[in-house]
């Protein structure tokens, strides 16, 4: 069945239309699934705000209605305030089955006073092992900042407040997989980690804290390639916005992917030489490290 002829005009022809689109699409009843969490995910604000809590008995989250293959989305996400050690909130992309592709943001958080980790992965055929982790340069959650995640068939690029701070290019001419084959729904959830989040699991959830709130708003997919049951995405390489066939980063781009690279990566598996004794992926040697 072929994409709504509504969606295919906002996306594509008409900007009227494609602030449409972002209204609609910014209602969380409209978009998402409720998946788990007995009470703890509460949507607000008639639809255009929806909280994430964590207690002792349950975290909770979230998945978009619509599978995607290909696009860029953007979600304003606030963090758990206060003492956050031991809880995760995240926010991705992620196909089904045993060898699923994925690709992750994901909020360690910390005791109070301490820096948040922003935590990226990227898992190709149920193989992940390509995290880069990052300070950020504000408080996340002292208000709302934009997460963006861009797929197309060329690169994966991470965005926070349109600032790129990760690229995975695609490599599969050097055997590097990529994903590009299994549409993707968005999930979102909050849950305790403290077996390894905060410190490698040494500090652990202070559950005289809980309930933990995450909140998330102005979900926009106007350049989503909105995968149909039984037919391809309504993206094609003719058909769609720039970013389809982005390749690389224009100068100033990179120039700010490599100002957050240089000041606030704080880990990186293309350098972690006890984790990979053996030897790093691919990738490493052919974009360089970081």
């Amino acid at each position: 069945m072929a994409a709504p002829p509504v969606l295919i005009t906002c996306v594509m022809f008409c900007s009227s239309f494609m602030v449409l689109n972002i209204v609609l699409a910014n209602n969380f009843y409209q978009d998402f699934d409720i998946v788990f969490g007995d009470g703890g995910a509460k949507i607000l604000n008639n639809g255009h705000l929806l909280t994430l809590s964590l207690d002792k008995a349950s975290g909770s989250g979230f998945q978009s209605k619509n599978e995607y293959l290909f696009g860029k989305i953007d979600m304003q996400l606030k963090l758990v305030a206060g003492n956050s050690a031991g809880t995760v909130t995240s926010y991705y992309l992620s196909s089904q089955g045993s060898t699923w592709d994925e690709i992750d943001f994901e909020f360690l958080g910390n005791l109070s006073g301490n820096p948040y980790i922003l935590h990226t992965n990227i898992i190709t055929q149920g193989k992940g092992d390509r995290e880069q982790q990052f300070y950020p340069w504000f408080d996340p959650t002292a208000d709302f900042h934009t997460y963006s995640i861009l797929w197309s068939p060329h690169a994966i690029i991470f965005y926070v407040d349109n600032i790129p701070i990760r690229v995975f290019k695609n490599l599969e001419k050097i055997t590097v997989p990529y994903p590009k084959n299994q549409p993707m729904r968005i999930h979102s959830s909050l849950w305790n980690a403290d077996d390894w989040a905060t410190r490698g699991g040494l500090v652990k959830t202070d559950w005289t804290q809980a309930p933990f709130t995450a909140s998330f708003r102005n979900f926009n997919d106007a350049q989503g390639c909105i995968w149909r049951s039984g037919s391809n995405s309504h993206c094609t390489s003719k058909t769609s916005p720039s970013w389809f066939n982005l390749e690389q980063l224009d100068s100033t781009s990179l120039e700010k992917l490599k100002w957050v690279q240089k000041n606030y990566m704080v880990y990186n598996y293309c350098t972690d030489k006890k984790r990979f004794p053996r030897g790093f992926s691919p990738e490493c040697a052919a974009t360089g490290a970081p």
